[in-house]
């Protein structure tokens, strides 16, 4: 047990070419150790697990080594390397701003930079995590940061670079570091893999890759983690298993069932998928992911942006060459969505199967439709089929269209007949709860809608008199919203007819206030116009007046003299003659 040590020290690089991802930065670092051009500080900032301490070990060991090699990496094994490696090197010097981020560990540091080094030619200090020093300390550094002694060079290293204080910022040569490429991890992952002797195949590796999120340190952490729970031989099932990572099979299964229709096995997935105890918003999240990995991959010369086996990468082919680019754009415009409210809903499970349920009808909805409409003809049978007891009878007022027609003499009948013979639709008909379906119940909203538009078959077209004179009377009802009566009231209305319905457009001052009425408050307007014209038979349409047709309203008292003038040479002479200032 002694003996052990994590995969992330024992295989931490220690020369420039062992370095994952940061070539750019490497080679940068020994060219100015070959011309001789050395910073008195530099600032390596990145995301954590990529290197930024470990190259700073690196580099301050090149520049001290007595043997370096021809490529500029420390020999490992003159006085300064050893030294270093057995943690007795007094020329190279960590410091954690994290513990020691006041002004008195600042005043200690630079009390040590006055000593010379013993053995090499610089005392390189390395301050990991900077950004944790206080504002004062960060001040007292300054001085000794800009003009610090020709022996004395500092690292400093930093996740949060937006924490440091410009003034800092400005005396460093400052270095970015990358996130590590999913296939740079893999790749170090399966060298280490062969040193330890354990067997693992590629799925595995990659999911550990992408689990680690550019994370070099990460990477070999979660690989330990997995020896740990698996032994030497790794397999992708225990993987997923052991890292709680959600498997890229139920992204199929969940695209599968949307080309299919079948919302049902979508919903039963991801009941499963809750039953296994993940977050429903991770599961949304990698539904949206799996979509834009079909998107990529169905679409030439994108190969590059996926990060996957090329076994995975097949199945990602076949399963992309049956779903149309439409098809994944409006999906992923669900997902997107679902995503977006999710924490505003109410019923989160609910949100996302009705989400789940979107995806499954953006090809099988016309399906759906054609086999539920033979099912929606039957209620308007049901009134000839089922005559109504004589004892009941059907109220007038009922079918009484807003504008009365005149009414022929009405003939005493049976009531029976009198029943039979009734107009009045039926707008919903019972059904037992085996019998309810989508398409059931869009195909009662479609009849009850076409049923609704039957009962105002008959009422008469205003006349423009009457819109007009009716115009007021709307601009009242909204006296509550005294912007909107008198955008209603000052309109300019153009009327016209269309399909046997008049149409009155309305037009206000200010594009702003026509997209707020057309969003918010136009269907509710046109409800009230049709109830005060008693007929269904308008519409309302808001539209703006063009800046050139619009009455310009004069404020100043010196534009109001300059109108006076121009229209009235006499006042011009007047004002000119008496020496009057208008402006």
């Amino acid at each position: 047990m002694s003996d052990y040590i994590v995969s992330a020290r024992k295989y931490r690089p220690d020369s420039f070419g062992t370095l994952i991802g940061q070539d750019n930065i490497a080679r940068t670092l020994k060219n100015s150790i070959v011309r001789g051009q050395l910073a008195h500080a530099y600032l390596f900032c990145g995301p954590r697990g990529v290197g930024k301490t470990s190259t700073a070990r690196i580099f301050a060991k090149a520049i001290n080594c007595s043997n370096p090699t021809a490529d500029m990496e420390p020999c490992g094994e003159c006085e300064s390397c050893l030294s270093f490696a057995e943690g007795r090197s007094y020329c190279i010097r960590e410091l954690d701003a994290a513990s020691n981020n006041g002004v008195d560990d600042i005043k200690a540091l630079m009390d040590q930079v006055q000593i010379p080094p013993q053995v090499g030619k610089y005392s390189v200090y390395i301050i990991d995590e900077v950004h944790m020093l206080s504002q004062s300390a960060f001040n007292a550094f300054l001085k000794t940061l800009e003009e610090p002694p020709a022996h004395a060079i500092f690292i400093l290293c930093t996740t949060e670079k937006h924490k440091i204080l410009p003034t800092i910022l400005s005396r460093c040569q400052t270095y970015d570091f990358n996130r590590i490429s999913v296939p740079d991890i893999v790749q170090n992952l399966r060298m280490v893999a062969t040193k330890e002797g354990v067997t693992v195949d590629d799925e595995s590796l990659h999911v550990i890759a992408r689990k680690a999120d550019g994370a070099m340190r990460d990477a070999l952490t979660i690989f330990d983690q997995t020896v740990a729970f698996c032994g030497q031989e790794i397999h992708y099932e225990d993987v997923l298993r052991n890292l709680n990572v959600l498997d890229y099979e139920y992204g199929f299964r969940i695209v599968d069932a949307a080309l299919a229709g079948d919302y049902a096995s979508a919903l039963l997935t991801f009941d499963e998928i809750l039953a296994k105890g993940f977050n429903a918003q991770y599961f949304i999240t990698s539904v949206g992911e799996h979509l834009r990995d079909l998107l990529v991959s169905r679409t030439g010369g994108l190969e590059a942006l996926l990060d996957f086996p090329d076994s995975l990468r097949k199945r990602y082919a076949e399963q992309a060459a049956r779903c149309s680019v439409k098809f994944l754009y409006d999906a992923l415009g669900v997902t997107t969505a679902c995503e977006a409210g999710y924490k505003a809903a109410s019923n989160q499970r609910l949100h996302i199967e009705y989400a789940l349920m979107r995806l499954c009808f953006l090809q099988a909805a016309p399906a759906t439709d054609a086999v539920a409409k033979p099912a929606a003809a039957a209620p308007v049978e049901a009134p000839k089929a089922a005559p109504v007891a004589p004892s009941v009878e059907t109220p007038k007022p009922v079918v009484a269209a807003p504008v009365e027609a005149p009414k022929p003499v009405e003939v005493p009948k049976p009531a029976a007949e009198s029943s039979a013979a009734s107009p009045t639709p039926a707008r919903r008909v019972a059904k037992s709860p085996a019998s309810l379906s989508l398409g059931s119940l869009i195909a009662e909203a479609e009849q009850a809608s076409a049923a609704e538009s039957a009962d105002h078959s008959e009422d008469p077209i205003p006349s423009d008199e009457e819109v007009t004179a009716k115009w007021k009377d709307l601009a009242d009802l909204y006296s509550a919203k005294p912007r909107l009566a008198s955008a209603i009231q000052n309109a300019k209305l153009e009327l016209s007819e269309e399909g046997g319905i008049k149409k009155v457009l309305f037009k206000v001052v200010a594009e702003n206030q026509r997209d707020w009425i057309r969003a918010n408050m136009l269907s509710q307007m046109e409800k009230e116009f049709r109830k005060l014209l008693s007929t269904a038979k308008v519409g309302l349409e808001v539209g703006v007046v063009p800046a050139e047709a619009q009455e310009k309203v004069i404020y100043m008292d010196q534009d109001k003299a300059k109108v006076l003038m121009s229209e009235n040479p006499e006042a011009a002479k007047l004002i000119s003659d008496l020496e009057l200032d208008t402006n």
